[in-house]
């Protein structure tokens, strides 16, 4: 071993060659511009500290920001047909997939766990956007269903955070199917009488927001989400006329009765926990207090509800008219 190549070349190499920065220290807000650094970014979950913008998140990381201590159970998805189409445009639709889920960690774009919150039974099924779009396909179709049966074993509510561009075209008809059939698996969870919860993100469109995603009893959504169904382009040029400003975001919904809430995703978590606890505690938790009559001293308490019978009706149809003095002739003297 040579100690000038082992050891002294490699000190001198360090205190003349500048050490190398990681790319992804610092990321640019795509809304404003300013560039902000990495751990401030994911302290502040993923939302701009200079103009709040709501940037799209994985859904893992979502999943440990809503439940518990986050502590959850991701249930496995059903098996399905893979490519059942042969699909192929300038690559083949399972090369799409594999380079998907090496690039994601996940093999679907929809994850599905269950846990508690708020010390409540939760299911909720999340989807990644960077999976080819959020886009809904066979498996998607499988993993609503599959959470909404979950739901109703552990009566438990379903909460469902769609990010999506719609409907997968790789799977044709087959992708359009899914809409009924995630229809059917609100139906599910309703006929059940559990809550189900939709909390609409960025985006929400095509064949998603045309199904499960405006069935919830309450919808919630995040700032400057665009929810809708075809583009704003593609509907300009349908009815030749100018959109409103803001047309299809959730703040425009919200004034126009589409959405319940729009909600930080700092205050996302303490909304939905109250939410849940009106929807699943049917009990009051003050005491009943009987209401006084003003003065001093207990309640006057009420008095026994008497039967008073109905007051006869008039005979008036049937009686006789009464006779008159004049119709009796009394008061006319009597002709001789």
């Amino acid at each position: 071993m040579n100690w000038i190549t082992n050891y002294v070349r490699p000190k001198i190499r360090a205190l003349v060659q500048k050490p190398e920065v990681p790319d992804n220290l610092w990321e640019k807000c795509s809304s404003c511009g300013q560039m902000i650094f990495h751990r401030e970014l994911e302290s502040n979950l993923r939302v701009c500290p200079h103009c709040g913008y709501h940037m799209r998140i994985p859904a893992r990381r979502r999943l440990e920001m809503l439940f518990d201590d986050a502590t959850f159970k991701v249930i496995e998805l059903p098996e399905v047909p893979h490519d059942p189409l042969k699909f192929r445009d300038r690559k083949r639709y399972t090369e799409r997939l594999r380079e998907a889920q090496a690039k994601n960690g996940a093999d679907e774009a929809i994850v599905v766990a269950h846990g508690e919150m708020g010390g409540k039974p939760t299911v909720i099924a999340v989807f990644n956007f960077a999976f080819m779009g959020g886009s809904m396909g066979i498996t998607v179709g499988e993993g609503l269903l599959a959470a909404a049966r979950l739901a109703v074993i552990q009566e438990a509510a379903l909460i469902v955070i769609p990010a999506s561009g719609g409907a997968r075209m790789q799977e044709g008809i087959l992708s359009l199917m899914q809409m009924p059939r995630s229809v059917v698996a609100v139906e599910m969870v309703k006929d059940a009488g559990l809550p189900y919860i939709v909390v609409l993100t960025d985006p929400t469109t095509g064949g998603v927001s045309a199904s499960f995603a405006m069935l919830g009893d309450i919808a919630l959504s995040e700032p400057g989400a665009t929810i809708g169904f075809a583009g704003k382009r593609v509907i300009e040029e349908t009815i030749r006329e100018s959109l409103p400003e803001g047309f299809q975001s959730a703040e425009y919904l919200l004034d126009h009765g589409m959405v319940d809430m729009v909600v930080r995703r700092g205050e996302l978590r303490d909304t939905l926990v109250t939410v849940l606890g009106l929807l699943r505690d049917k009990t009051p938790t003050a005491e009943v207090v009987p209401l006084s009559d003003g003065k001093k001293g207990p309640a006057r308490k009420p008095e026994p509800a008497v039967d008073v019978p109905p007051a006869p009706k008039a005979e008036a149809e049937n009686a006789e008219p009464e006779k008159t003095k004049a119709d009796a002739g009394e008061g006319d003297s009597p002709r001789k």
